[in-house]
């Protein structure tokens, strides 16, 4: 028996580990946590921007939810969460109902490919009365004559369509059913612009990684999908005719020429599909981070402030790596001016 306060020799490793671990618990219970929710479209770049971002000031950690701009929109609204997330930006009277200002901030711009699934996978080319038919549901089999019009000498099975669709309140399908708005009135009448929509044909499948996998495991699927996503599951896509009467692939080159035509407003919301220009793809947009200008927790909003700042200059240089076009020289400053009316 020992005698009262003398440690054994096996006794001070167990002590020596449990100050270790209440250190480790300490410093992680000092990080900040801010979270976030929405859109899948980005969710490739912002998941690259936290993780670096860590590097940067790692008392603060970012938790983001991608569950679709419908459902980033509606999180900062009822403010569960610091920041939402959105492709398309927000209606006047969504933003009505916030209960303080609501600001965008535009982060970078990126394409809604028309991804398919066919024996060989063909290069294909797609006009825009094709692409309203096929998801309007009237042109319903690969061979039909207004997609073979474009695709002389591709194989086009006798094949039915799969049309795939999102089934969450999505910034893509926002991008998407904008430009189906813009250049088919058919469209526009019927099914309209929004993240969520009653699709005329199709079958649904959650976020831009539910799509991406109906299509690649269903036969004759056709689909839309951020750039990023298609190329990642090394699927095919269009090219798409433009508004100047050019076919163009979607491509970091052909989404900054979309972006270079946009004609951006005070409050930073703004359409860029079906954009004039022969090198513009026309089914680009770009996403936006929404915050509120008067932040509850000025802690927080401190941090959140500081990573903003960031990722408007240093975040931006990442873009092009991941198939999104970065923001612009004259918006970067625009943006960056907008993020210092953000009050604590």
């Amino acid at each position: 028996m020992r005698q009262f306060g003398v440690m054994t020799k096996f006794e001070l490793p167990k002590i020596l580990g449990l100050i270790v671990a209440l250190g480790l618990s300490a410093s992680a219970s000092a990080q900040m946590m801010i979270n976030g929710a929405g859109a899948t479209f980005p969710y490739p770049i912002y998941s690259k921007w936290f993780d670096e971002y860590a590097k940067v000031d790692p008392s603060v950690r970012f938790n983001y939810q991608s569950i679709g701009s419908g459902g980033g929109q509606k999180q900062i609204l009822a403010q569960t969460v610091d920041f939402g997330a959105s492709d398309g930006p927000m209606s006047d009277d969504n933003l009505s109902k916030a209960p303080g200002k609501l600001l965008h901030i535009p982060t970078v711009a990126g394409a809604d490919v028309v991804a398919y699934n066919l024996p060989g996978n063909p290069a294909l080319k797609l006009d825009a009365d094709t692409i309203a038919g096929i998801f309007l549901g009237q042109i319903k089999k690969w061979n039909d004559p207004k997609i073979s019009a474009s695709n002389s000498g591709a194989k086009l099975p006798d094949q039915e369509i799969v049309v795939v669709h999102r089934s969450d309140g999505s910034g893509t399908t926002y991008i998407w059913t904008d430009y189906l708005s813009k250049i088919s009135p058919e469209w526009k009448t019927k099914v309209g612009t929004n993240t969520s929509v009653n699709w005329p044909t199709g079958i649904g499948g959650k976020g831009n990684e539910g799509v991406a996998g109906q299509v690649k495991q269903t036969p004759g699927a056709i689909g839309y999908v951020e750039l990023i996503y298609a190329v990642q599951n090394k699927m095919p896509y269009a090219e798409v005719k433009n508004a100047s009467g050019k076919f163009v692939k979607p491509s970091l080159e052909s989404i900054t020429a979309a972006l270079a035509t946009a004609q951006i407003p005070d409050d930073f919301r703004f359409s860029i599909t079906n954009a004039p220009g022969a090198d513009a793809y026309p089914i680009c947009g770009a996403t936006w981070l929404l915050v509120y200008e008067q932040q509850k927790d000025p802690a927080k909003g401190k941090k959140l402030v500081e990573f903003l700042r960031w990722a408007a200059k240093d975040g931006e240089k990442m873009a092009t790596d991941l198939q999104y076009a970065p923001l612009p020289d004259s918006l970067q400053q625009r943006v960056l001016e907008r993020i210092d009316e953000i009050k604590m």
